[in-house]
């Protein structure tokens, strides 16, 4: 399917940046949970964007020239974010949602100048040496809801991750179904590698944020 594929498959929400620009990010009618963006997405872009991070004025802008990898990107919105900041990204995702993160990437292009963003698959699990040496920073949003992909991630997180890197996780705590034991098993296994910090709210953006969508800083324990 090509990048100017049927415009009807799709409909766009627009996310606004600090500078007055808008990201138009294009998502599935039809599709999985990869096609639309999520809320925890949202929240994640807008903490990239907070001012202890990138601040203009102040000259502060951690995320120039930094490697960023975005897990499960699904629409890819966090890494156009970081790329628009000059970030160096790479958003990754199954072979089915790599349509609609280019379509996304072509379509947000002209917002990004000293950053990039590239798209590729990683699955879970399998070898990351393309993806290596560890860049900076890990971003994922929402990736946490499935009880068969929980040792995968972590095993990726784990082959990605050196002693400098970062993973910066945001997900939306969910109470219905099995969704508390799959974020139980999740934190369990990875507090075995890793040290989780959790970020108050008052580092996230005052109006993106929200008590059920938590953001976590995560590093390998050495």
């Amino acid at each position: 399917m090509a990048a100017d594929a049927n415009e009807n498959e799709y409909f766009v929400r627009e996310i606004e940046k600090n500078d007055g620009c808008a990201l138009k990010v294009k998502q599935c009618y039809l599709g999985d949970v990869g096609c639309v963006v999520w809320d925890a997405a949202i929240v994640l872009a807008k903490y990239l964007e907070t001012k202890q991070f990138h601040d203009p004025s102040g000259g502060v802008n951690v995320w120039a020239g930094r490697r960023l990898l975005e897990l499960g990107a699904g629409t890819g919105v966090v890494g156009l974010m970081a790329a628009t900041l000059g970030a160096q990204v790479t958003v990754t995702d199954l072979e089915d949602l790599q349509t609609l993160l280019r379509v996304n990437i072509q379509e947000n292009q002209a917002h990004i100048s000293s950053g990039s963003v590239t798209a590729k698959v990683l699955k879970w699990g399998e070898d990351v040496s393309d993806f290596l040496p560890s860049p900076h920073y890990v971003l994922m949003a929402d990736c946490i809801y499935y009880e068969q992909s929980i040792v995968p991630l972590v095993e990726t997180l784990k082959l990605l991750s050196g002693s400098d890197t970062c993973i910066i996780c945001c997900y939306e705590q969910r109470t219905e179904g099995g969704n508390p034991q799959v974020e139980r098993q999740f934190f369990e296994l990875l507090e075995q590698h890793f040290r989780v910090e959790k970020i108050p709210s008052d580092k996230q953006d005052p109006e993106f944020s929200s008590p059920d969508i938590h953001i976590l800083h995560i590093r390998k324990k050495i």
